[in-house]
């Protein structure tokens, strides 16, 4: 979809970029499997001590090691929500007796603009 010129780009609008979202998505599938590294552990832990309420901490941690991963699949796959669909506009259509400003004055302006060129 083409911006018009009346819509200011602003950098606090970009979204993350697509490297930045795909080392979180990478930490957090690491950080899940680690935990379901750490339910292994400590369920042969528990079965080799033969802890008491062994019948209540297995279950758990056999639960942990089944969910986890696929949650980690899900969110490792997971992106941010789109802000706005690209056919959006055709079902809301703006009344065309109003026309949007091209320029606004500078007390208007909500923040300040920095221009490159001179």
């Amino acid at each position: 979809m083409k911006r018009q010129a009346y819509e200011p780009i602003l950098i606090t609008d970009a979204a993350r970029s697509q490297g930045d979202q795909l080392n979180s998505r990478q930490r957090r599938y690491i950080v899940m499997m680690a935990v379901r590294v750490a339910c292994v552990i400590v369920g042969a832990i528990l079965v080799g001590a033969q802890a008491p309420m062994l019948w209540l901490w297995l279950p758990l941690c056999g639960l942990g090691m089944v969910l986890i991963p696929w949650l980690a699949v899900l969110l490792a796959n997971d992106r941010p929500p789109k802000e706005q669909h690209r056919l959006a506009n055709r079902f809301h259509p703006r009344n065309r007796d109003e026309t949007p400003p091209m320029s606004l004055t500078a007390e208007e302006r909500p923040y300040k603009v920095i221009d490159a060129e001179p």
